[in-house]
């Protein structure tokens, strides 16, 4: 977690800068950057007028087809314009990684190789941490002997804070993690380590513009016309100054690594690792490769040392995801960035765990975190590049109700198989379809292919049927976290490190609601997301994973689908024009024979619903002396069809479902009866004509053996029965 989450926090009082002397500036290369700017400013300013001013009235001297001239001249300059920004802008990122070809990257064999051949080092830095988190351990003990322990929560919380920062980076990032726990945290230790996150002690200023300059290559007073004279934040990797770049005067926030930092994370990663593999060999209830995993999570501490790969994440991460009105993401300046430096868009803002700080400017916690859930569902099982840090220094409220993301030095990515395996785990999971479940793990690379997942369905069952016992929305998300880890302990699951983020960032993201309103569910909140994406995802999974969701017994279950629609509805992207549409193109396709057969005779009992609901209505609303008249006095309780009062109420059930699904899709937000072009044009196909040929054949012989039935006032048969359930 680098000291660039926290670059929104500003204190109420002006920051102490440095400024430097205008004199300072003449540099060649700074004053081509200011006339680049100046003439920049001069384009836009040009083609403000011209587009502001109205176009001169048509004269006889002139013909009115030269008159856009100017404008067309303009745009194409704009154009022109936008292009030489980006040539530059990508000139400028290679520049950057030239600067970062030697960054440091985690190699446990150079490592192993350091540090193996100085024991003495390793030993003392061992005994140092054994030490600390010993005494930490037996004060606990103490006090819980003595009866104290919960009187010294606050005094032991901050004690442990002070010892993760004593010992180094690397136990500030455990700290970070915990403080977003607070399941496993009581609040006096999440308030206290949540300072970990940008309340660190900093190093020296002239350390750190050295730094700035050794790394550019530019003097500081080249670069900024001012920067703060002391950290406005300061994190495990680094510290973040606030400064204005001297070629166009826009506000930037400027990270610089701590010195020596990667002999501090080195050397600890050497003892974590061989601690890793103590647990491989003797710990048996740990199925995994702990050693892998540590492997993946040190590559990745690596990673976040190099700003420029931070820098590219953060581009990556803006492309994918800043197209959305409530999400905000800072650029960067590649010219001022380097492997030790990085700098990026100011953002003001406030963290979001500051609850209070945010409702007084007008906001709601739950709202971003809603939106952050959603952004990150989109991450996660969209484009499957996500941020997998989302602690709260790292997510600010900005004052015009945006979330802004942070900090990008730790990102992860899911693969794309296993994307749509977890929407599939997910339907599976609430259709308790446990086999399903079970080959999941396959997809999600959880098991190899050779493992039988038999054994595993009965303790699926035994933990998810008590668990779905609660509705969506009341499932918490920890629980399912902590039930399905009892699971893959006693199972060989490998569980992959996507996954582990995953789960990291969903339960932060809970954590923080839980501020906020302690009965918030991460599921409850996420379900719309997954429901639009079954209805509307063209992926053969999704597309299968929903036909099962559907259908069952043979027999379509209405229910389902409309509380898919309800759900789905919620999600802002959810389209009426999308619905359905891959399982339409399956049912007309030449693998979909089987579903034709099914949708063929649900299509005959909906239309019987609607014919006979009608008939049951106009019976019921006749006054006594009509319907009298009509039946000649042959009508019965169950009213004129001959049919049982339950069978009369399943028919008169499904017409009403129906009828609801349909307002569900009219009254979707822009709903026009164009959008369903698409549908329309796929049942203009040969294939669809003939399945209705099909479905109108099979709704005469279902209603000419109903009138026959009628006439001559036979009980239903068991098939008719049948086929209205």
């Amino acid at each position: 977690m680098s000291a660039m989450a926290v670059v929104a926090r500003i204190p109420p009082t002006p920051t102490p800068t440095r400024r430097f002397s205008e004199a300072s500036s003449s540099s060649s290369g700074c004053s081509s950057s200011r006339r680049r700017w100046g003439r920049r400013r001069s384009q836009l300013v040009r083609a403000a007028i011209v587009e502001a001013t109205p176009p001169p009235p048509p004269s006889s001297s002139s013909s009115s087809s030269s008159s856009p001239a100017p404008l067309v001249l303009e745009s194409r300059q704009r154009q022109s314009q936008r292009q030489r920004e980006r040539t530059e802008d990508l000139q400028a990122e290679v520049r950057a990684m030239e600067r970062a070809v030697n960054a440091s990257v985690y190699s446990p064999q150079l490592l192993a190789s350091k540090y193996g051949s100085s024991p003495l080092k390793a030993v003392r830095r061992a005994v140092e941490i054994v030490i600390a988190l010993g005494s930490f351990g037996v004060s606990l003990g103490l006090d819980r002997s003595r009866g104290d322990l919960d009187r010294n929560k606050r005094f032991r919380a901050a004690q442990l804070r002070r010892i993760f920062t004593r010992l180094g980076p690397t136990f500030v990032k455990l700290g970070q993690g915990l403080s977003t726990r607070p399941d496993l945290c009581p609040p006096e230790y999440l308030e206290e380590l949540s300072q970990l996150q940008d309340a660190l002690p900093t190093f020296p200023d002239e350390e750190a513009f050295s730094c700035i300059e050794r790394e550019l290559g530019l003097s500081l007073d080249s670069i900024f016309s001012s920067i703060s004279a002391s950290p406005i934040a300061a994190a495990s990797l680094g510290q973040v100054y606030k400064a204005q770049l001297k070629y166009s005067g826009q506000v930037v926030a400027v990270k610089v690594q701590r010195p020596a930092i990667e002999e501090a994370i080195g050397l600890d990663f050497y003892l974590i690792r061989g601690l890793g593999f103590l647990i491989n060999k003797y710990v048996d209830i740990i199925s995994s490769d702990v050693v892998a995993l540590i492997d993946e999570f040190a590559s990745r501490v690596y990673q976040e040392l190099n700003y420029v790969q931070e820098a590219q994440n953060a581009r990556r991460f803006r492309k994918l995801y800043a197209d959305r009105e409530d999400i905000l993401v800072p650029d960067i300046f590649w010219d001022y960035t380097g492997t030790k430096v990085l700098t990026m868009e100011w953002v003001d803002g406030v963290k979001l765990n500051e609850q209070v700080a945010i409702e007084k400017q007008g906001l709601k916690v739950l709202d971003l975190v809603n939106t952050g859930i959603q952004c990150s569902l989109r991450q996660l099982l969209e484009y499957g590049y996500f941020h997998a840090d989302p602690h709260p220094g790292n997510l600010l409220a900005t004052p015009d109700g945006k979330l802004a993301f942070l900090d990008f030095g730790m990102m992860s990515e899911t693969p794309e198989e296993a994307r749509s395996a977890i929407i599939g785990h997910v339907v599976h999971m609430v259709n308790r379809d446990y086999e399903a479940m079970a080959r999941d793990y396959y997809a999600l690379d959880f098991l190899s292919p050779d493992v039988d997942v038999s054994p595993i369905v009965p303790a699926l069952r035994d933990f998810f049927d008590d668990a779905l016992n609660y509705t969506v929305s009341e499932l918490n998300f920890k629980t399912l976290v902590d039930g399905l880890g009892n699971v893959l302990y006693q199972y060989p699951f490998n569980v992959p490190a996507y996954y582990a983020l995953i789960l990291r960032s969903l339960t932060v993201l809970e954590g923080l609601a839980l501020y906020a309103d302690p009965n918030f569910k991460v599921l409850a909140a996420s379900y719309p997301y997954f429901a639009k994406r079954l209805l509307t995802d063209s992926s053969p999974y999704l597309r299968d994973a929903l036909i099962e969701l559907l259908f069952k017994d043979g027999k379509f279950r209405w229910n389902r689908l409309e509380n898919l629609l309800v759900e789905g509805r919620k999600d802002r992207d959810f389209s009426a024009k999308d619905a359905l549409q891959p399982v339409l193109k399956l049912l007309l396709g030449p693998d979909g024979e089987e579903l034709r057969v099914l949708v063929i005779k649900e299509a005959v009992r909906v239309t019987e619903a609607f014919v006979l609901g009608s008939v049951i209505d106009a019976y019921s609303s006749m006054p006594d002396m009509v319907r009298s008249l009509i039946f000649n006095g042959n009508g019965n309780s169950s009213g004129p069809l001959v049919m049982s009062n339950t069978e009369q109420q399943r028919m008169i059930e499904l017409r009403n479902r129906v009828s609801r699904i349909w307002q569900l899709l009219q009254s979707s937000e822009n709903f026009d009866p164009t959008t369903l072009q698409p549908i329309l044009q796929v049942l203009q196909q040969p294939e669809a004509r003939d399945l209705g040929g099909r479905v109108i054949g099979g709704i005469t012989r279902r209603l000419a053996a109903r009138l026959l039935q009628q006439v001559l006032r036979l009980p239903p048969t068991s098939s008719a029965s049948a086929s209205t359930s």
